[in-house]
């Protein structure tokens, strides 16, 4: 019973960072790549807070060389992205730990369990269908150079073959 336990939450844990795990790494390597200081913010890793409505404050659109135009089409969608990420974040935060700990429990209800499965998946696509609504809106505004970096970086930083912390040459180790 507790080899099939252990191997849910492995499961259960690659599972829940697949969807961030793209969007997450590549704010983090062009946060620290760009300014070389650490991430900051909510629940989901955000790499910055976001600063006036002139200040190109993301990294990652300073990272692609933003103009002030496109930024003025882009900043007001990234802050509402922003926000609808970090409440199902942190919602499937709680979820997380509701799992963990109904696993936890002498006798672990297995169809509550996996209610709480489907809970977990469901904010998995949410936030996976919000983030291809953001990069195909991004995409909209982005120059062919823009957009063929910015995927080059979520290609390059979204390598399933990383065993442990994440080497990115130039970057260091994420």
């Amino acid at each position: 019973m507790w080899k099939s336990i252990k191997s849910l939450l492995v499961i259960l844990s690659v599972a829940l960072n697949v969807a961030f795990a793209g969007v997450w790494l590549v704010h983090v390597s062009v946060a620290r790549g760009a300014s070389g200081t650490q991430p900051c913010g909510k629940s989901c890793g955000a790499p910055c807070e976001p600063g006036d409505r002139q200040t190109i404050w993301c990294p990652l659109h300073r990272e692609l060389d933003v103009s002030a135009e496109q930024w003025k089409e882009l900043e007001p969608r990234l802050r509402t992205f922003r926000a609808a990420a970090d409440a199902i974040c942190d919602r499937n935060r709680q979820e997380r730990t509701s799992l963990l700990e109904m696993l936890f429990q002498p006798e672990p209800d297995m169809t509550a369990i996996r209610t709480k499965q489907k809970e977990i998946l469901d904010a998995q696509r949410q936030i996976q269908a919000l983030v291809i609504e953001q990069l195909s809106e991004e995409k909209k505004i982005l120059t062919p150079k823009q957009q063929q970096h910015l995927f080059d970086l979520l290609r390059s930083h979204s390598d399933c073959e990383h065993r442990g912390p994440m080497l990115v040459p130039g970057r260091g180790i994420y």
